[in-house]
């Protein structure tokens, strides 16, 4: 991969939240569109998975979400842009919400939304990733939230000390 391809590179979360079989979504601004999406957004740099995932949850829905599962990791390219998002989705449960809490710019408003619902405004949806990831959640698709590993700068450098 060169450098104009890892540029063009975003790493991503995006959350699954299901409830009586609605899933939270969200209804933003994005390209001067309205689309729909899961909680999801950008992982900033040093930030955990899970901590992602968490922060762009109660920031998007100002719900609080606790991380269950990893459902998969998807790489899509935007046709037109050319751009790369490689998305880590996690399942998981939201415990509260805070209601005075602002949401993320762009957002217009949270929604529960069945699958069939999500189908029926797949052309509204933010990219294939997000019925993708509903539809391994459904198959039962399920990996432990630890099967991903951060291994932070300094332990590469206590590392390469030793041998």
């Amino acid at each position: 991969m060169d450098e104009t391809q890892l540029s063009n590179l975003h790493l991503t979360v995006a959350a699954i939240v299901e409830r009586q079989g609605q899933f939270l979504v969200v209804e933003e601004l994005a390209g001067g569109q309205l689309v729909i999406n899961q909680p999801a957004g950008h992982v900033e740099p040093g930030e955990e998975l899970a901590d992602a995932v968490i922060r762009e949850v109660k920031e998007e829905t100002a719900w609080t979400f606790e991380p269950t599962a990893i459902i998969g990791a998807y790489l899509w390219t935007h046709p037109v842009s050319g751009e790369q998002f490689l998305r880590a989705v996690y399942h998981g449960d939201v415990c509260s919400h805070d209601s005075d809490q602002p949401l993320d710019e762009g957002i217009l408003r949270n929604l529960w939304l069945t699958a069939e619902d999500l189908l029926k405004r797949k052309p509204q949806l933010r990219s294939p990733m997000v019925m993708r990831a509903i539809d391994d959640y459904l198959a039962g698709i399920r990996h432990p939230v630890n099967m991903y590993q951060h291994i932070a700068v300094e332990q590469l450098a206590e590392k390469a000390a030793v041998v």
